[in-house]
């Protein structure tokens, strides 16, 4: 299994090699980043037979011709949130616009963005001739997200969780309990970690298995200080931020000051 990891918000994509080619989860983010995995895979002698996205997130939803035409998957709700954001014709150049604020304005390839298919709700594995990939699927951070266990290696790709650089991201306008969400999310992911030796979180640095559980706790005792209005005491905001990072404060901010967050502390019906 390998990992090429991005310039832009250290952004994860992952590489497991099976007997007929890869399976390729979350590639990006930059045409010359995608064009660099290429290459890599073609001295490796490795083709793409299948991709998997992890959520519908834009980062998680690209892929580049030179990836080849293979099939790309998602969790039912994943693809079916994708389609319905894509219905829309303006909604590529919403992305393209909003990436003018970023350093990757222009270099993003979006035409191949959220072709994916919905496994069914029943699917337990990856449909792909290689090592079992169990789908973990929940409704933290966007619908339909699924972390993925490659079992015989004890790899966890955790999507946009479990990030040592980004606290959690809750959906707070998209689920009727965001918060209850994430810690069920926790809580699978809880329930797989004695299997876990690696973990790759869509953004940040790769950990070991000491660092498994421990980023389900610091997970965990985020969200329960942002239910209940408490400085989280986390060292990815405020001053002990990573440099560079420092933008995760002002998403934390936003997150406890939302009204979906004052009503559960209130008491308030939503």
């Amino acid at each position: 299994m390998l990992v090429h990891e991005s310039e832009f918000v250290q952004s994860n994509a992952v590489v497991v090699q099976g007997g007929s080619g890869v399976l390729l989860i979350d590639p990006g983010v930059t045409v010359s980043e995608i064009d660099c995995l290429a290459n890599d895979l073609r001295e490796l002698g490795e083709s793409v037979v299948a991709g998997f996205s992890t959520h519908p997130d834009w980062d998680h939803l690209l892929w580049h011709t030179r990836l080849g035409t293979a099939p790309r998957y998602g969790t039912a709700r994943c693809a079916a949130t994708i389609a319905e954001e894509l219905s829309d014709p303006g909604a590529k150049a919403r992305i393209a616009d909003h990436l003018l604020e970023t350093e990757i304005a222009g270099q993003v390839p979006l035409e191949l963005l959220g072709l994916i298919t919905g496994l069914p709700a029943e699917t337990t594995h990856v449909p792909w001739q290689g090592p079992a990939v169990r789908i973990i699927e929940h409704q933290a951070h966007g619908p339909g997200h699924a972390a993925l266990l490659i079992e015989e290696r004890g790899v966890l790709v955790a999507g946009d969780m479990l990030s040592d650089v980004l606290v959690p991201m809750l959906d707070l306008d998209a689920t009727a309990n965001p918060i209850e969400d994430y810690l069920t999310a926790l809580r699978l992911l809880e329930g797989v970690a004695d299997d876990v030796d690696v973990v790759v979180p869509g953004h940040g640095s790769v950990g070991g298995a000491d660092q498994v559980q421990e980023r389900i706790d610091r997970d965990r005792a985020y969200v329960l200080a942002l239910r209940n209005g408490q400085d989280p005491a986390d060292p990815r905001v405020g001053p002990s931020a990573k440099p560079g990072w420092e933008w995760v404060s002002d998403v934390h901010e936003g997150q406890l000051q939302h009204p979906t967050q004052r009503d559960e502390r209130d008491g308030a019906p939503r």
